[in-house]
């Protein structure tokens, strides 16, 4: 039964058995500013770096030819590919070390913090150049494209990952120490089955989010330095620079295209799988359904392929991983390292922070005071524009997200609709549009939301989907024979049952809109330059500009006011979510 159903007395024991809803924490410690401190030093270094960069990088010519797509395509997607399959490693391991060990959880989760609050489009300047200064271009060019589309996808599965292990039954955590299953048999029958719905919804946000930030992966320039990819994004950008319209429409046909193959070929067949998790003692009335998945359970290669080549390779991993995740109780084969070489090792570390700390300190403190009075202002500016952006996206995504997550007949018409729109980089048509709008007073303004809300809403909407496809069918006969219906069914079933995914979305869509902002409020288009007072704007002209100091410090302003943001607003809400909120 869900805690916002409990009884007195069932209060009263969870609180026995180590249970504390409102338990107080501290919204802001001492990891915050380490954390902190380290991203301004690992900042610093790049930067420094970067002025060992060539002077002058010209990248390869881009072919608007429609024939030239189909190369460009597979090559944006190989680099998605292996974006997506790092940052799921990632997840898995940061978001299970932050669930499951309280001291890791006290550094792990304000690191994440920062780290989802980094704008990656002014960050990638900072890589690309520290990377061409050490790397050939060529390599560099790719490794710093990568690392963009990794931060684009990996934030938000870390944070499902997470809210998955905090939020699994009590009842199934208690079971899994009866069995006294091993770690990596309790990740596999427990842990993985319990979040694979919010794995997949997330995954699909990810590479959604991916195409977002493809176009500004495979095409920057920093003064005389191009930086350029060939592939998709690199297609799209540069038809966006010229003003070639017809190009943009043949970019976009590809887009979609390969997201619908993606929708049918991948990510339908997999929430068609992942529905026997469901956790639920009904069935419901429609389950999901996958052409292709079918065709495969009927493939007679397929099954031979399964057969012997995927079951023995499974189980070769899973016996490797067995060995390498034993159960808790089990003594450790390996010695703990001495206590003076962990003193050592962090006294060097404390002394690398300190240097670090010191140097871009300087660097700061360089930037006049004209400068950060137009950061403070713009952080502001900025701040209210994500804040418009939130709660527009909350206003149409809750109803939108329940109604697919709990109608599988709209939801058969509406997700592969949804996937495209997601997919669709906004910073490809978001030119046109502002052509139109800057014809009407405050175009730019309305301008600059929408395109963050483009780069926002749709990890609420994944979310809230994810939160009310999980809603146990049990749970909704039972409201049905309580004849909860309109308001009251909202307040006492859906609402709190997703509140959880909404925080979730919450705080990845509020880093997505930040990050939105640097392309939002300023923009350039055939030649011309449009900008907004904002945080963003400032990072983005500093890039354009190779004002370095300029931009480390709008870009540690950024991280520092969003990093508030969630310690002091989010992570409550979070808290709250973990304890009040969770199926039992």
């Amino acid at each position: 039964m869900p805690p916002w159903l409990w009884s007195r007395r069932q209060q009263t024991a969870a609180l026995e058995r180590g249970y504390a809803p409102g338990q107080p924490h501290r919204p802001v410690g001492w990891a915050d500013v380490i954390v902190i401190l380290a991203v301004a030093v690992i900042v610093y270094a790049g930067v420094r770096l970067a002025f060992q960069a060539p002077d002058v990088i010209r990248g390869p010519s881009i072919s608007l030819q429609p024939q030239a797509l189909p190369w460009y395509a597979l090559l944006s997607l190989g680099r998605m590919l292996s974006a997506y399959v790092l940052s799921l490693l990632f997840a898995l391991v940061y978001g299970r070390a932050a669930a499951r060990n309280r001291l890791a959880e006290t550094v792990l989760m304000p690191a994440l913090d920062v780290l989802q609050s980094v704008p990656i489009l002014s960050f990638l300047p900072v890589v690309l150049l520290s990377l061409s200064a050490v790397l050939p271009i060529a390599i560099a060019t790719e490794l710093a494209s990568i690392v963009l589309i990794f931060t684009s996808q990996a934030w938000n599965l870390i944070f499902a990952w997470y809210q998955s292990l905090t939020t699994i039954p009590r009842e199934l955590d208690e079971a899994s120490s009866v069995f006294r299953l091993s770690t990596w048999q309790r990740i596999k029958t427990l842990e993985l089955p319990f979040s694979a719905p919010a794995l997949i919804w997330n995954s699909m946000m990810s590479w959604a989010g991916g195409w977002f930030f493809l176009m500004a992966a495979e095409i920057l320039t920093v003064g005389q330095r191009d930086f350029r990819l060939p592939g998709l994004g690199a297609y799209l950008q540069e038809a966006a620079h010229q003003g070639d319209l017809v190009a943009i429409a043949w970019g976009v046909a590809t887009l979609v295209l390969l997201i619908v193959a993606l929708d049918q070929l991948v990510w339908r067949p997999l929430l068609a799988w992942a529905d026997k998790f469901g956790l639920e003692t009904v069935t419901g009335e429609t389950r999901p359904s996958s052409w292709f998945l079918h065709s495969l359970h009927r493939s007679r290669i397929a099954a031979w392929a399964a057969r012997t080549v995927l079951r023995p390779l499974i189980a070769r991993v899973d016996s490797r991983l067995e060995r390498l995740f034993p159960h808790p109780d089990q003594p450790a084969t390996v010695e703990r390292p001495r206590t003076i070489l962990v003193y050592g090792l962090t006294a060097l570390a404390g002394a690398v922070l300190a240097y670090g700390v010191f140097r871009s300190g300087q660097v700061l403190v360089s930037v006049p005071a004209h400068q950060w009075a137009g950061i403070g202002i713009g952080a502001v500016s900025t701040l209210a524009r994500v804040s418009a952006a939130l709660v527009i996206a909350l206003l149409w995504t809750v109803p939108l997200g329940v109604a697919i997550g709990t109608n599988r007949s709209v939801a058969t018409f509406l997700q592969p609709v949804v996937q495209i729109a997601a997919s669709i980089p906004a910073t490809a048509l978001f030119p046109a549009v502002l052509l139109l709008l800057l014809r009407v007073p405050s175009g730019l303004e309305f301008a600059a939301i929408l395109l963050m809300l483009a780069g926002s809403q749709w990890y609420l909407l994944f979310n809230i989907v994810a939160g009310a496809s999980a809603i146990p069918e049990d749970l909704r006969y039972t409201a049905s024979l309580l004849q909860l219906r309109g308001a009251d069914r909202w307040r006492t079933l859906v609402l709190p049952a997703l509140f959880p995914y909404i925080i979730t979305g919450a705080i990845t869509a509020t880093g997505g809109a930040w990050n939105a902002s640097i392309v939002a409020e300023y923009v350039t288009f055939a030649g011309q330059t449009a900008e907004i007072g904002g945080i963003g704007a400032v990072i983005a002209g500093a890039t354009s500009q190779g004002d370095y100091p300029l931009l480390l410090a709008g870009t540690m302003s950024m991280i520092v006011t969003v990093v508030l943001i969630n310690r002091l607003l989010w992570r409550r809400l979070y808290r709250l979510a973990e304890e009040r909120y969770r199926m039992e």
